[in-house]
Formats: structure tokens, sequence, C-alpha cells
């Protein structure tokens, strides 16, 4: 049982939530409930769980140093022995063999956007999670990919508004990682386990947390306007966004899963976004 539980930290399920943004198209468009739908894009949910976990495992591969000098990373399964580095090796292997194959009965462009994420994925944990601000759209780029591919798996056109929307709250909640990161290892720890935070000076990430949070504001009502019933969701969206700098400034965990599932303001905003959401695009004749 200890080493399924080990095989299962290592695959972070509780990270595919964000694999979800995969049905973000058809469920803006209005067309999720229709017949089938939901189905449909059960399959490509699936491969791009597959595809994350596989990056999860190559970071852990590689950060196995650096993860022993972070105060929670530190009892990873790779970093407290239970489980071993060729297991690990063997499930990278297997499960990014897997999404790529599996992705080609899907669609050409739903495999060519895996294909980006996979190389995205493992260039940052080989390199590019040292150079300063390439990291956070390293980390931004993870969600555009979903969100493109839901709209090429369902046939759905993805506006600019919603596109601008996604980047850049993606590349807040990267800051607000970093910020969390940086507060909570300090000086010393930020340098032994990951180094790109030593290159960033004071007040750069806070900078970027405040500069993208206001402008995904500005994008998201802009998006909301060609749907006049999503305009009342604005508050929402900004008193999470006020949530999420609160959270991080408090110096608690910026990672925006563990966010969402442990803060419970976070998940209430966030559960009243999708039923108001949900109501004005769905309930509304």
């Amino acid at each position: 049982m200890k080493r399924v539980a080990a095989i299962l930290q290592l695959l972070r399920p509780h990270q595919w939530l964000k694999n979800l943004m995969l049905f973000f198209p058809p469920f803006l468009g209005g067309t999720l409930l229709t017949q089938g739908m939901v189905v449909k894009g059960t399959i490509p949910f699936i491969l791009f769980s597959l595809a994350s976990s596989a990056g999860y495992l190559v970071n852990d591969l590689l950060d196995r140093e650096a993860d022993s000098n972070h105060p929670r990373k530190s009892s990873r399964p790779l970093v407290s022995g239970t489980a071993s580095v060729k297991t690990a090796q063997i499930l990278s292997v297997s499960l990014t063999a897997c999404a790529v194959i599996s992705a080609v009965f899907v669609g050409t462009t739903f495999t060519l956007l895996v294909l980006a994420y996979l190389t995205v994925s493992f260039a940052y944990s080989c390199c590019l999670k040292n150079i300063p601000v390439v990291d956070l759209f390293c980390i931004a780029t993870g969600f555009l990919f979903r969100l493109m591919a839901g709209g090429a798996v369902f046939n759905i056109r993805v506006s600019e508004w919603l596109f601008l929307s996604v980047l850049l709250l993606s590349l807040f909640l990267s800051a607000g990682k970093r910020l969390s990161e940086k507060q909570t290892l300090g000086d010393t720890g930020a340098a032994s386990h990951r180094k790109v935070l030593t290159h960033y000076p004071d007040g750069f990430l806070d900078g970027v947390l405040f500069m993208t949070g206001s402008a995904v504001l500005v994008t998201y009502t802009m998006y909301t306007l060609s749907h006049n019933f999503l305009l009342y969701t604005v508050p929402l969206c900004c008193f999470g966004l006020l949530r999420y700098i609160l959270r991080v400034k408090s110096g608690l965990s910026g990672d925006p899963t563990e966010s969402l599932l442990r803060d419970p303001w976070l998940l209430v905003v966030g559960a009243g976004w999708g039923i108001m959401v949900g109501w004005g695009i769905y309930g509304i004749t």
C-alpha cells in the first residue's frame, strides 16, 4: 500500500484539476451540455492528465537534490526514498508514450498541442526554470495549451479576450507561486532549492502580481461585455484575485490548486463563478 501511495503522490492527481481548462471553450460557448460533449472531452482530459503527470515525474527526477532542501518537498517519494528512481523513470516514459500515441487518434491539432506541452514541460524542468521571467511564461503556456487543446477537441474558436485572460491569469498565479516560495524559503533556502528566485530582486514579483492581476481584470471584463449576463461575475473575479494576493502576502502557499482546495473563500468564489456562468449561459432563454 505504501508503494501505491507513493506512486500516486508522484503522479499528483490533485493537479489534474488544471486540465478542466479543456472544457472551458464548450462551457463558455454554451455547448457543454449538448449530448455527447462531455464524453467527447473525457479521453483528451485523461491524456492531458497523463502528460502533466509525466512532466511532474521528470521535474521530480531532476529536482531530487534541490527538493531535499525544501521544508515540504523533502517528503516527496523520490527524496524520502518511498519510491525508486527507476520506477519514476519507467512511469515518465510510459505516460509520455501513452499520451502522445493516443493523442493521434483524437486529432492532429490536439496531438501537436500535447507535444508542445510536453516539450515546454521537459525544457522547463531541464533548464528554463532557472531563467527569470522565462520560468513564469513556461508555467503560463501550460494553461494556454490546455485551453487551445479544448478549442481543438470541441472545434470551438477561442476568442482573443479569453486567450488574453487565461494568459494573464496564469502569469498572475505563477508570480504568486514564486513570491510565496521566495517568502517561505528566504535568501538561503532560495539559493539551494530554486535558484531562479535569487535573480528576482525584492519587489519585482510583487509588481508582476499586481500588474497581471489588474490586467486580467480588464481583459476578463472586456470578455464579459460580449456576453452581457457574465458581467455580474466580474466582482467575483475581483474578489478572488484580491483574496489570492492576500493569501500570498500573508505567507501562505501560492500554489493555484492548493490555494483553491484549501482556502474556503477561494473555493466558494470558484464554485460561485461556475454556478453564475452556468446559469447565465444555460439558464437564460
